[in-house]
């Protein structure tokens, strides 16, 4: 092979993984890295621009002169497949065996498959995924634990959902031609390649959620990269369907932009509140009148975040879109009772906020939560499949009002400091341990957690926020608070359990991100190198 024709896999040899990185399987791929990999980078390379024209004040973030003839314009996305148009909950997680069953048999109607944010991406996790939902497609997906429990498929499961990795993430094991993959070519074209036939023969089809995006042009290189894999394979065009979530400040306002790049393959949007919070700090890293309150000041009705939920739900109805609600991350306890109808009437309550703004669906964490999620929206809607035709011509909403992080109200603590401190270590150190949704404090947590946790501590250490004593939040502040901390984490868990988490270099990694002199993009870029 010349250099220009090359596959490596950086991997050690495993039988256990060769049915999902056959030749053909990797040929496809390396196929998507050869047509679009320039481009990938070329937008890579234009974020970093942006945000340096918008740190310096070159550029303010607005709604785009050069495509008000898209926003005024009328148009529609394609419809909705039928496994699509009822999407009152999904449930979202990882791809580990058991949990994809369980997701599936939860009574949501889809299931978001993650090798995004609430996975860990090692080698293995990323490979035994695709094999694990092809699986499942194939309805011969079975666990036995070391309970003796056997777990397998309901006769009806909920409908299989994708998530890739971001734009931003590598996938460091394979290289094309000298290159290292992007992880969302890599996790799109496995699944693709080795699923979609087999979900076309269960009168299903190749659905995604699409992350992380920041502008309507990632958008049209998604939409290519759909064009040339339906080409491919000689599948019709428009069998891909695609959720966008709306998880970054810029692409907010660039939704309906997004749409039409993506309109005959679009399933809709989806508000993905956690790491919308973290893009705003990001935006605003350096501006001392948009330092955020406490995380748990930081709800779904402060300004900036209603604004971008009406946005999104007006926008979508407008073009025929479903338009998805965020995460409820609540836990119900299962001992004590108390504390689980606390959660499910927060649970409630969240989608009850969402109905009533006209959302079609919604994400859950947990199946627990499953029924009090669907009983919301079956009641809202009054057993329609969904509220398309509920046009918000009411809202209108401004830059400024998408940009109003100065008025949100809520104050920054100490406690605030301390769970940022102790719920961003222990996500870290699931994360380093293989496991990318944690439950932590009777929430399910994924990889927005630790980001908003350490963006936030890098914020208010920035700025030298003062808490309500007096005290200013800076590095000395936060080691001893992370000395304290960790203390206790420790204290509550197994020597065993205590090192199995990397301790040491769950610190590193936290308090070389919190404590930073600049805001890393993503921490799960420089953590990617302490996986296997």
């Amino acid at each position: 092979m010349t250099p220009r024709e090359s596959i490596e896999l950086r991997a050690d040899a495993d039988r256990d993984l060769d049915e999902i990185l056959t030749p053909d399987a990797l040929e496809f791929v390396a196929a998507l890295a050869r047509e679009f990999e320039r481009r990938r980078q070329e937008l890579l390379q234009a974020r970093i621009d942006r945000r340096e024209r918008l740190a310096s004040g070159q550029e303010s973030l607005r709604f785009l002169d050069e495509t008000e003839s898209v926003r005024s314009s009328d148009w529609s996305v394609a419809p909705a497949p039928e496994p699509l148009r009822q999407r009152w909950v999904e449930i979202t997680g990882p791809t580990d065996r058991k949990l994809v069953i369980n997701a599936l048999n939860s009574g949501a109607d889809g299931f978001m498959a993650d090798f995004e944010d609430a996975n860990s991406p090692s080698w293995r996790n990323m490979v035994r995924g695709h094999a694990n939902l092809r699986d499942a497609i194939e309805r011969r997906i079975t666990y036995e634990a070391s309970d003796d429990r056997h777990y397998e498929l309901v006769d009806e499961p909920a409908t299989l959902l994708v998530r890739p990795r971001g734009w931003h993430l590598p996938e460091r094991h394979l290289l094309v031609d000298g290159e290292v993959v992007s992880g969302s070519l890599f996790d799109f074209g496995m699944y693709f390649f080795h699923c979609a036939p087999l979900l076309l023969a269960h009168d299903a089809g190749p659905y995604f959620y699409l992350p992380k995006m920041e502008s309507h042009l990632e958008a049209r290189l998604w939409n290519d990269v759909f064009t040339f894999a339906q080409d491919a394979v000689g599948m019709e065009q428009g069998t891909i369907k695609a959720t966008v979530l709306i998880e970054t400040l810029p692409a907010a306002f660039e939704m309906d932009e997004i749409l039409y790049e993506l309109r005959e393959h679009s399933a809709g949007l989806n508000a993905g509140r956690w790491d919308y919070i973290f893009s705003a700090i990001k935006c605003f890293r350096d501006d001392p009148s948009k330092v955020l309150p406490d995380r748990g000041d930081v709800t779904m009705t402060v300004p900036f975040m209603h604004a971008y939920t009406e946005l999104l739900v007006a926008t979508c109805h407008r073009r025929g879109a479903h338009a998805m609600g965020g995460m409820a991350a609540q836990i119900p306890s299962r001992t004590d009772e108390e504390a689980s109808a606390k959660a499910l009437e927060s649970v409630r309550e969240d989608k009850r906020r969402e109905v009533q703004q006209g959302y079609d669906g919604t994400w859950v964490a947990h199946p627990d939560t499953v029924p009090a999620a669907r009983e919301v929206f079956e009641e809202g809607l009054k057993g329609r499949p969904n509220q398309l035709e509920r046009q918000r011509d009411d809202v209108t909403v401004t830059a400024a009002q998408l940009l109003a992080l100065q008025d949100t109200p809520g104050e920054i603590t100490e406690q605030g400091l301390r769970t940022d401190v102790n719920v961003g270590f222990q996500y870290v150190s699931f994360w380093l341990g293989g496991h990318g949704a944690a439950a932590i404090n009777s929430l399910m947590e994924d990889a927005a957690t630790a980001e908003i946790s350490r963006s936030q501590i890098w914020q208010w250490v920035h700025h030298g926020v003062t808490l309500p004593d007096g005290r200013t939040i800076d590095a000395e502040l936060v080691r001893r608070i992370l000395d304290e901390e960790t203390a206790k984490i420790r204290d509550a868990v197994s020597e065993e359990v205590w090192e199995a988490g990397r301790p040491d270099e769950t610190r590193e990694i936290f308090e070389s991100m919190a404590l930073a002199d600049e805001l890393v993009e993503f921490l799960t870029l420089p953590a990617y190198e302490y996986l296997d």
